[in-house]
């Protein structure tokens, strides 16, 4: 099996689990797959779409289901935290949406909108059309700006190595995420 056929195989996998872990970068080399043909442009947003929308769905959880613990209360001490509870009180649904694009509060943000009164089904309608909206947004730039994406990157290499990169640094982080949890747990 060659690289290309190996992407169109896995590459919607790596997409979905990248978009949730990591974010736009992924998404991006997912519209420049697109481009490619390696896989369509309607299941690369489903699969960059449902990737966010988990992500987020479970960083909601642990902020209400454990925020009274010592991993939220980390995350509560952070400036960004602090931030994104003042930007949430003041716009409530305008942050839930938007937070995805604002860089340095993605992580951040669901936990702390989690720690609010906010109500589980608000969040996950509105988490829902952001996260396809997000997905949308990230993937035509992608797809659009394939050629300029391509020029950088086949000055470091070619783009069959970069997407195996990442799908391997995606794996690398899952199984670190797994390892923590495991030891954690012990």
């Amino acid at each position: 099996m060659d690289l290309p056929d190996l992407i169109a195989r896995y590459g919607l996998l790596a997409l979905l689990v990248g978009s949730g872990v990591e974010g736009e970068t992924i998404v991006l080399l997912g519209g420049l797959m697109v481009h490619r043909e390696l896989f369509g442009f309607g299941p690369a947003v489903i699969a960059a779409t449902a990737g966010s929308f988990i992500a987020d769905q479970v960083f909601f959880a642990l902020g209400r289901r454990y925020r009274d613990t010592e991993f939220v209360r980390r995350i509560r001490d952070k400036a960004a935290f602090k931030r994104a509870l003042q930007t949430f009180e003041r716009y409530p649904n305008s942050f839930i949406f938007g937070f995805r694009f604002l860089y340095g509060l993605r992580t951040v943000s669901p936990v702390a909108i989690g720690t609010t009164s906010v109500s589980a089904w608000r969040f996950l309608a509105v988490n829902a059309v952001a996260a396809c909206v997000w997905a949308i947004t990230f993937i035509s730039l992608g797809y659009l700006f394939s050629r300029s994406i391509e020029a950088v990157m086949g000055q470091v290499g070619s783009i069959e190595h970069w997407a195996i990169g990442g799908a391997v640094v995606v794996l690398l982080v899952a199984l670190a995420i797994r390892f923590v949890r495991r030891r954690r747990a012990s």
